[in-house]
C-alpha cells in the first residue's frame, strides 16, 4: 500500500511540474507575441525607435529567414542556381516557409521527447528550463511563420550591426549558451549515460 502511494505522490508531482513547465512555455510565448503585436503596431513604417544612440534601437523587419537571419534555403539557392525559383519567387518564399516550419516542428518534436527523458529533479532543473527555453522561441517564431509567412524581429544593435533579433530569439540564444555551459561543466557522461543508454548497455543489461 505504502509503495502505490509513494508512486502515486510521484505521478502527481510529475503533473504538476509539467503543467508549470506548459504554463512557463505559454507565458514565454504570450511575451514573445506581444512584444511583435507592439512592434508591428508601433514600429511598422515608422523611423527606428533610437534606445541608445548609435548603440541600441527598435527597427522593424519582416525577416522571412530564421533566427538571425540565417537562411540556408537561399544559400542553398545561391550554390545551385535554381532556375524555377528565379522564374518564380513567390514560390520561393513558399518553399521557405514551408521548410522553416516542417523543420521547427521536427525539432520541436525532438525536444518534446528528450524533455519527457529527462528526469524530474533537481540534479536536472538546469537541462529541463534549457529545453523549455528552447521550446518556447521554437514555437514563437513558428507562429508568426503560419500566421504572417514571416517572423517580426526589431531588436538591433547598431554599433556592431548585429542582426535584427526578437524575444524568441533571445530565449533560443540563453538556452543554446546554457546548454554548452552544463554540457562542459555541470553534467558528466555517466549523468547522460544514466538517461540516453547506450544500445550495448541495454543489451548486457
Amino acid at each position: 500500500m505504502k509503495e502505490n502511494e509513494k508512486k502515486a505522490a510521484i505521478q502527481e508531482k510529475r503533473g504538476r511540474i509539467l503543467w508549470f513547465s506548459y504554463l512557463g512555455v505559454i507565458a514565454g510565448i504570450l511575451l514573445d507575441q506581444i512584444t511583435k503585436y507592439l512592434a508591428y503596431t508601433k514600429l511598422k513604417g515608422q523611423d527606428a525607435f533610437v534606445i541608445i544612440p548609435d548603440v541600441f534601437e527598435l527597427r522593424y523587419l519582416e525577416n522571412q529567414s530564421a533566427a538571425f537571419s540565417f537562411d540556408p534555403v537561399s544559400l542553398l539557392h545561391k550554390i545551385f542556381h535554381f532556375a524555377y525559383f528565379d522564374a518564380h519567387p513567390d514560390a520561393f518564399l513558399a518553399c521557405k516557409m514551408v521548410f522553416f516550419v516542417v523543420m521547427t516542428i521536427v525539432v520541436l518534436v525532438l525536444l518534446a521527447i528528450l524533455y519527457r527523458r529527462i528526469p524530474w529533479n533537481r540534479h536536472w532543473l538546469a537541462m529541463n528550463l534549457i529545453l523549455l527555453g528552447f521550446m518556447a522561441g521554437a514555437i514563437g517564431n513558428l507562429i508568426d511563420r503560419v500566421i504572417h509567412h514571416f517572423v517580426i524581429d526589431f531588436f538591433y544593435f547598431r554599433l556592431i550591426n548585429f542582426p535584427i533579433f526578437n524575444v524568441a530569439d533571445i530565449y533560443v540564444t540563453i538556452a543554446a549558451f546554457a546548454l554548452i555551459i552544463v554540457i562542459l561543466f555541470v553534467y558528466s557522461e555517466k549523468d547522460f549515460s544514466s538517461v540516453f543508454p547506450s544500445k550495448k548497455k541495454s543489451s548486457d543489461s
